[in-house]
């Protein structure tokens, strides 16, 4: 990661050759002094360091001499890798796409990825991913670097170098794959059967039920985009690790109620789950999720201990080898970042509360009444919870404030009452779909009403709580490299307490907390 951010940051170092000839130097002689802990530590992560920087310059691909180059019109050949929703009056798509085959004065072109936005006729499919078209278009080259909170900022964070705008579909020059008519004939299908006996009747609440299942954003209005954001409940409506977890769970449990083996169970829960997240769109953080579920299924078929740290350092790499520029996307740091905040804060302040939170420690056990066993479980639950809640606040204070610039103090409180919530509604959606699939239209209208009455319900409450005064605040960083800055010193931080052991000598867990407020004070400009 830090190879990556170097290889973005610092214009001018050496061509990939010579950072991969030293990154595989240091590798070596890590390797040689590998008795040696500090030597080894030292030459793998010089030697990482180097070759994630060359590999975000191989990966990037920048093409100096169309730096200043002005706009113009070209004809181009594109392999379609991700499509987003089409223009509210459906006149236009838009999408990511590399360049496979172009003209011979644009060939030096071929392999680069692109933005497009093209016209759509009247009646005509829209591009899905791995159809080849070729369009005609306006070419304009996008900056290396731009402010975040731009969409240059987005399109140059996800490594595209060109955006192709008032474009037209020449022709389809070849079908997508079986797989991807598979997996666009399965989105739609699921988004009927979520809207089985409810689309008509409370259309607003269908459009959020669809978002949390399918991560179909577009489907929310303004009103309800801007309110689930003041809220510090957008995640609710991504597909994330509480999407994937509570889909997971659901299916472990439909799968041992009909005695499936262990062996089968593991590989077809991975197997719905790859389906769910790809016919999703596959971002960052549903990608995570699911290499996370992977790593534990795999663990528990093999009897083998599991790691949660390891797991994410797994995913981590996955993830950044398939597409290194993922690291700069929201969906990434956001996901990965309360993950991490969750594995070093999260649990082991949990443990420490609930140690500390021990009613009646002097009493044996066998000796307690039943409400002293309920008071018990409910501290117990308690303690974790807001243990849990904490350590995710302190990174979505940071990435709220960097990427929707506002900041929601009341997000702790209304995640401890939502998240819950949220879950029920993912499992009466994954009921839905999955007695929809087996024929069974009016099970699956059961469970859309279902749905929509717990969905009604936080409705009210996100209505409720973002009316309450300080509930949100609009906030900017004071200057671009302080939200950046101060994001990786909390997860430093976090990664030092936890191998530590958060002893009280060292600060115990006090430090994360001290770095977010210092980062409210001094670097975020309310108003």
């Amino acid at each position: 990661m830090i190879g990556l951010v170097a290889g973005r940051a610092i214009v001018g170092l050496p061509s990939p050759l010579w950072l991969l000839i030293g990154g595989l130097v240091a590798i070596v002689l890590a390797i040689i002094f590998s008795k040696r802990p500090l030597a080894w530590a030292a030459g793998l992560g010089i030697g990482l360091v180097l070759t994630g920087a060359a590999y975000y310059e191989i990966c990037r691909a920048r093409l100096p001499d169309w730096d200043n180059l002005p706009p113009r019109e070209a004809r181009l050949t594109l392999a379609i890798r991700r499509t987003f929703a089409p223009s509210p009056d459906g006149k236009r798509v838009s999408g990511f796409a590399r360049v496979v085959r172009a003209d011979a004065h644009l060939e030096e072109l071929i392999g680069q990825r692109l933005y497009y936005s093209l016209a759509r006729h009247p009646g005509e499919e829209p591009p899905i991913r791995s159809m080849e078209i070729t369009v005609i278009g306006v070419l304009q080259t996008l900056p290396r670097s731009a402010p975040a909170d731009t969409f240059e900022g987005y399109l140059a964070n996800a490594g595209l170098n060109y955006r192709l705008t008032r474009g037209r579909i020449v022709e389809f020059s070849r079908p997508p794959s079986r797989y991807r008519i598979f997996c666009e004939r399965a989105v739609k299908k699921m988004n009927a059967l979520l809207g089985e006996g409810v689309s008509s009747k409370r259309p607003e609440l269908t459009a959020i039920l669809r978002a949390m299942m399918l991560g179909q954003k577009q489907e929310l209005s303004e009103e309800q985009d801007a309110l689930f954001m003041h809220s510090g409940t957008m995640h609710l409506f991504a597909i994330n690790g509480l999407h994937i977890g509570v889909v997971a769970l659901s299916l472990h449990m439909l799968l041992t109620m009909l005695r499936c083996p262990r062996t089968a169970a593991t590989l077809l829960t991975l197997a719905v789950l790859w389906l769910d997240v790809d016919t999703t769109g596959a971002s960052p953080s549903a990608v995570r999720a699911f290499l996370l579920v992977a790593s534990f299924e795999v663990a528990f078929l093999l009897r083998l201990p599991s790691n949660g740290i390891a797991a994410l350092a797994n995913a981590a790499t996955v993830v950044l080898v398939l597409d290194p520029m993922a690291l700069f996307s929201a969906s990434l740091q956001m996901s990965y970042g309360v993950v991490l905040a969750l594995m070093c804060l999260g649990l082991p302040l949990a443990d420490r509360l609930q140690t500390l939170w021990q009613p009646y420690a002097s009493l044996p056990k066998i000796s307690w009444n039943w409400w002293q066993h309920a008071l018990s479980r409910g501290l117990n639950w308690l303690a974790g919870a807001l243990a849990i809640g904490w350590a995710a606040s302190l990174v979505s204070t940071l990435t709220g404030v960097q990427f929707f610039h506002v900041l929601v103090p009341g997000a702790l409180v209304a995640n401890l009452v939502l998240v819950p919530l949220a879950s029920l509604v993912i499992a009466a959606g994954f009921i839905s779909i999955a007695s929809g699939l087996g024929g069974a239209a009016a099970i699956s209208a059961w469970f859309n009403h279902a749905s929509l009455l717990v969905l009604w319900t936080i409705d009210k409450l996100i209505r409720f709580s973002s009316r309450l005064p300080g509930a949100w605040y609009a906030a900017t960083w004071r200057a671009p490299w302080v939200g950046p800055l101060a994001f990786a010193s909390l997860l430093g931080v976090c990664l030092a307490g936890y191998a530590c052991g958060w002893k009280r000598e060292r600060g115990g867990f006090w430090p994360p907390f001290i770095v977010i407020v210092l980062a409210l004070v001094f670097g975020v400009k309310f108003g």
